[in-house]
């Protein structure tokens, strides 16, 4: 293994021949599409290899939906003109865009040097952009802007750019008090490279609005990354200190944890030191030593300063521990995340038709088991106990990080019972405080007042609001963050799907009283049954409907939504009395809506508080919390007198 080693001040050493960098921006501005382009234009795949588009979205979850959820590393080899003859070694961390999965983010930074800023040439910097250059610039990591998808139609490249400045500037600002030795004139010496990655080109000239830089590939982005990104720098004489930064399963090696080098060398069968995060020290055999090549993890003999490497051979190890040397120990501080802010209950599944898939998952043993498997690679959320014994509170950052864990354990095989996203309180001074969300909307213009009317609704406070003439409007709001539980579909339905909406956590104020979520009641099930057509034409004027005919329903499931405000008990498994006459106006099952297939976002956005979410394998319902209607009422009038 080559190590380029350059004695400095303060037995300070430096290896040129490796740069850690991570890709940060906004959800869907085009982070795994560069990826994808750094690795095709450095040769990084076999010739025969096929390779698809967004390789590093590698989940199925991240393929649907088209957004990246956990953080993943890939090492560039290059060697082209900035290089000077040699290869450097660029190993790229491609984070989430989502705040949601800030966690991820947290971790992708604890391994890197520096970040490269991607930016939308039209949608300019968002709320996300500022959630991960905040958390970049607080761990002193240089940065590198990259104005990316040039050739959109209604790009607005220099404005953009301006705006990243401003943002730069203002977040650096305030981080002025928590971080007292923060360099502002280095951080305003950011380097611009403009970029079309879908066609894999790159520019230091800013091309024309609409058009892709003049350069036929990324070169200018390595020789960027190469300049401005420092190179890994340890103390030839300092003590073997690893990090745990991440952590994966291999099929014949069992557990896997991923390590940035800070100090000394790993060599395979090495003995160490395991500094575990209650402080207790083990010492530990590395069994197994992989380096990531492209996309696979190759077998190596030893790894050096800065390098990131996979190992196995240690069973319960977790994110944020240190392995470290035998004879003198010296552990790395753990990493640490923003808390939770929002919450749900997460239960075996209760209902009468529980257990009917078969294969399914249902004891609480096996619930349990799999979200502690969770907490092992998911350092944002956490699990406490409830009252009772088959149900557990699980905390994340948001709505989607809770759902899409819900749905993962779906797609392997759980059956659950899902409770209302509910937002974690604090108390300060005394007062109840809740957590606040800092909403960024854009929105053609005549969609204006349904949003102002939508957030005002949600206690939402409107902070700033711009027009940049092209027809859109960009509004800001301060809003609970329980305001938005359930916002989404409602503002989709409102602005007709034009609308484009993010947001990331503000801090916490005090609560700002009731909101109304839904205006319209819910359509339940009276008796257990199969569902009729003819139930379904009779009711049909009364609402929509979430089943479709022949389906299995309960007594207290939730079969529509109801046009009016109250609830309404209906029986939709009525069958036609049968007669012996004919007669001309028989049925007609043409008139029959068509019922609104939810998905588990929308379900658990329509839940009310005295209503969940029923998860199995095959079935997504929504249900009562108390199945009985006379218990329900009973309930209600108890909650009315308090």
């Amino acid at each position: 293994m080559s190590e380029t080693t350059t004695q400095t001040a303060a037995n300070i050493a430096s290896r040129s021949d490796l740069r850690n960098v991570a890709i940060v921006a906004h959800v869907d501005h085009g982070k795994t599409t560069l990826v994808d382009a750094m690795l095709k234009q450095t040769n990084s795949f076999a010739a025969h290899g096929e390779v698809e588009d967004r390789v590093m979205d590698s989940g199925d979850l991240e393929r649907e939906k088209g957004i990246t959820i956990l953080a993943k590393n890939t090492t560039v080899a290059y060697n082209g003109p900035s290089s000077n003859g040699e290869t450097i070694t660029i190993n790229v961390i491609d984070t989430p865009g989502h705040a949601d999965f800030g966690g991820e983010v947290e971790r992708g930074l604890s391994m890197v040097d520096g970040v490269v800023l991607l930016v939308d040439s039209s949608e300019g910097p968002l709320p996300q952009t500022r959630f991960v250059l905040r958390k970049a610039l607080a761990a002193h990591l240089p940065v590198i802007l990259l104005v990316n998808k040039t050739d959109r139609p209604d790009a607005r490249i220099e404005e953009v750019v301006h705006e990243s400045m401003d943002l730069l500037l203002g977040l650096a600002s305030d981080l002025a008090d928590e971080v007292p030795d923060l360099d502002l004139d280095k951080v305003l010496e950011v380097p611009v490279v403009y970029a079309a990655a879908k066609v894999g080109r790159a520019s230091l000239e800013q091309p024309a609005d609409g058009s892709a830089p003049d350069n036929e590939d990324l070169e200018p982005l390595f020789k960027t990354i190469i300049e401005h990104i420092p190179a890994p720098t340890f103390n030839p004489e300092g003590v073997l200190q690893a990090h745990v930064t991440n952590l994966d399963a291999s099929p014949f090696l069992g557990r896997l944890a991923l390590l940035r080098i800070y100090n000394g060398t790993l060599r395979k069968g090495q003995q160490v030191a395991w500094a575990r995060q209650d402080g207790e020290l083990k010492t530990v055999k590395i069994t197994e030593l992989l380096a990531t090549k492209a996309l696979d993890r190759v077998p190596a003999e030893s790894a050096g300063p800065g390098e990131i490497v996979a190992v196995a051979g240690i069973e319960d190890i977790t994110i944020g521990e240190t392995l470290t040397d035998v004879e003198n120990p010296q552990p790395l501080p753990l990493i640490t995340v923003d808390d939770p802010a929002i919450s749900m209950t997460i239960g075996i599944n209760t209902s009468p038709l529980a257990g009917k898939v078969k294969g399914a998952k249902v004891t609480a043993r096996q619930v349990k088991d799999r979200l502690d498997k969770e907490l092992i690679g998911n350092v944002s959320i956490k699990v406490l106990p409830t009252e009772r014994p088959d149900a557990w509170e699980v905390q994340g950052r948001g709505e989607l990080a809770l759902a899409i864990l819900v749905e993962q354990m779906r797609r392997e095989g759980f059956e659950l019972t899902v409770g209302k996203p509910q937002v974690v309180t604090r108390t300060i001074d005394g007062k109840v405080h809740e957590p606040m969300e800092h909403m960024t909307i854009d929105v053609p213009e005549e969609y204006l007042g349904a949003v102002t009317q939508l957030m005002a609704a949600r206690k939402g406070r409107m902070t700033n609001m711009a027009n940049h003439g092209t027809g859109w409007c960009r509004m800001e709001f301060i809003v609970p963050a329980r305001g938005l539980i359930g916002f989404r579909t409602k503002f989709l339905t409102d602005t007709r799907g034009a609308g484009i909406a993010s947001s990331i956590a503000e801090g916490y104020e005090p609560w700002a009283g009731p909101i109304e979520y839904r205006t319209n009641g819910s359509m339940v099930a009276d008796r257990a049954g199969v569902v009729t057509p003819f139930a379904m034409i009779n009711l049909q004027e009364r609402g929509s409907f979430f089943v479709k005919p022949t389906s299995e329903v309960y007594e207290g499931m939730i079969v529509g939504e109801n046009s009016r405000a109250d609830d309404m008990d209906v029986n939709i498994t009525k069958e036609k009395k049968l007669t012996n006459m004919r007669a001309a106006s028989s049925d007609s099952f043409e008139n029959l809506t068509p019922p609104r297939e939810l998905t588990l976002e929308e379900s658990l956005e329509f839940a009310r508080e005295d209503e969940c979410v029923e998860v199995t394998p095959e079935d997504i319902r929504i249900r009562k919390v108390i199945l009985d209607s006379n218990e329900r009422a009973k309930a209600a009038r108890a909650r009315a007198k308090a």
